[in-house]
C-alpha cells in the first residue's frame, strides 16, 4: 500500500500543491517554514481524517480561506482508491472514498494505516497521562474497529453525563434515576475498553522490548504498566459512590478516561528518572512496535512519516533507523529535512528509490 498522488487546496500554508510520490522513500526538502511538516500532516489527515498536531479541524484551513481540500490516491497492489477530505468553515467535515461519502467517518480509520515519528513525541513520556492514552487509543483505533466504536460511544456518553452533572450543580439537586441512565452504559463501555487495553498491552509490550533492545543494544529492560481504576472489582460501586464529588467538580472523576500507562526502564519510571536518550529510544521503540502491530494485523505496511528526525536524533539512533531501511523493513517512507545534502549522505547506502520534493515553491510568503 502506498500514497501515489496528493493534491492540496487551502491546507495550512498550501494554497495549491500537487505531488506524485515514490513507492519507497520520499524526502520532503525545504527551508524552515516552507511547509514540510504541513505536508506530512496532510498525509496523516488523509489517512486518519484528522490532524496529527491539533484537535480542531478548522485550524488546518489556510489563513483567509473558507475551506480546505485534501485529495489523494492510495494504491494497494494495482487497485487505486481516491480519498477526498474537505472542510468548509462552520460546516461538518466531508470524507469521500472514490467520490462516495462514508456512512460514518470512523469507517475510514485503519483502511490506510500510518505511523508518525515527530520531534514532540517525547511528550508521551514526559507529559500527562492524556498524551499516553491518546497514543494507545490511536493505535487501537487503527487496529480494532470495535474498540474505536466503543471509545467514541464512551466519549459521547461521558460528555452527556458531565453536562448533566453541571446542571445538578447549578440547580443544587440530584436525580439519581436519571443519572443512572448514563452510569450503566458508561460502566459497560469502561469494562470493554479496559479489557481491550489490558490485552493489547500484553501483546504490544514484547514488541516494544524487542525494538528497545535493538535500538539501545539491550542496555536496559523496559516495561509498560497499565494503571486503571476499572481493574478494581469494586469499581462500579466506587464509581457510583463518587457522584457527590462528581457533581461538585461538574465532571466524571473515575473511569477509563483517567487511565495511565507508566513507562519504566530497569524498574524505575522513565518520566522521572529516564535520561533524554532513554526517553527518545523508548518513544522510537513504541512507534516501531506500532508499525509492526499494524503491519501484522492489516497484512500491509503502514505509511511511515519521519518529521525532522535527522535534526532531533543522535547518530546512533539515526544509524539504527537507516539500517532498518536498508533491510526493507518499511514500505513507503516520507522524511522531512531542511538540509538536502545531509539526507542524501545518510540515505546513500539504502538500496531504494529516493524521490526529493521541494516545498519552498509552495510556501506562503505571508
Amino acid at each position: 500500500m502506498h500514497l501515489e498522488k496528493l493534491r492540496l487546496t487551502n491546507f495550512k500554508n498550501y494554497e495549491e500543491g500537487s505531488f506524485t510520490f515514490s513507492e519507497q522513500i520520499n524526502c520532503i526538502i525545504g527551508p524552515n517554514g516552507s511547509g514540510k511538516t504541513n505536508l506530512l500532516d496532510a498525509i496523516y489527515f488523509l489517512s486518519l481524517s484528522k490532524s496529527a498536531f491539533h484537535n480542531q479541524d478548522a485550524l488546518s484551513i489556510s489563513h483567509q480561506a473558507d475551506f480546505f481540500i485534501i485529495d489523494g490516491v492510495f494504491k494497494n497492489g494495482n487497485k487505486p482508491t481516491q480519498i477526498t477530505c474537505s472542510l468548509q468553515r462552520g460546516q461538518r467535515k466531508v470524507l469521500l472514498s472514490d467520490k462516495k461519502p462514508y456512512e460514518r467517518i470512523s469507517d475510514h480509520i485503519g483502511r490506510f494505516p500510518v505511523v508518525l515519528l515527530a520531534p514532540n513525541d517525547t511528550d508521551l513520556v514526559r507529559e500527562h497521562s492524556e498524551e499516553r492514552r491518546h497514543f494507545f487509543d490511536g493505535v487501537l483505533s487503527q487496529l480494532d474497529a470495535d474498540y474505536l466504536r466503543d471509545y467514541l460511544m464512551y466519549q459521547q456518553i461521558l460528555k452527556q453525563r458531565n453536562g448533566l452533572l453541571k446542571i445538578f450543580a447549578e440547580r443544587n439537586y440530584l436525580d439519581e434515576e436519571l443519572l443512572e441512565t448514563y452510569n450503566e452504559p458508561l460502566l459497560q463501555l469502561a469494562q470493554r475498553i479496559h479489557q481491550r487495553r489490558t490485552s493489547f498491552v500484553g501483546e504490544f509490550l514484547p514488541i516494544v522490548q524487542k525494538h528497545y533492545a535493538y535500538l539501545s543494544d539491550a542496555r536496559e529492560a523496559v516495561d509498560i504498566i497499565y494503571e486503571s481504576d476499572v481493574a478494581n472489582e469494586e469499581f462500579p460501586r466506587d464509581f457510583r459512590r463518587n457522584r457527590q464529588r462528581d457533581i461538585q467538580l461538574q465532571r466524571t472523576g473515575k473511569g477509563v478516561h483517567k487511565d495511565d500507562f507508566v513507562f519504566e526502564a530497569n524498574g524505575v519510571a522513565l518520566k522521572k528518572f529516564g535520561s533524554q536518550g532513554q526517553q527518545k529510544t523508548f518513544v522510537i521503540a513504541l512507534k516501531l512496535a506500532q508499525f509492526e502491530q499494524l503491519q501484522a494485523e492489516k497484512d500491509l505496511k503502514p505509511l511511515l512519516l519521519l518529521d525532522d528526525i535527522f535534526d532531533k536524533l543522535d547518530d546512533r539512533r539515526i544509524g539504527k533507523l537507516i539500517e532498518l531501511m536498508e533491510h526493507h523493513t518499511f514500505g513507503q517512507i516520507f522524511i522531512t529535512d531542511a538540509r538536502p545534502e545531509r539526507t542524501r549522505d545518510l540515505l546513500a547506502a539504502v538500496k531504494s528509490e529516493v524521490a526529493y520534493h521541494h516545498t519552498e515553491s509552495f510556501a506562503d510568503p505571508s
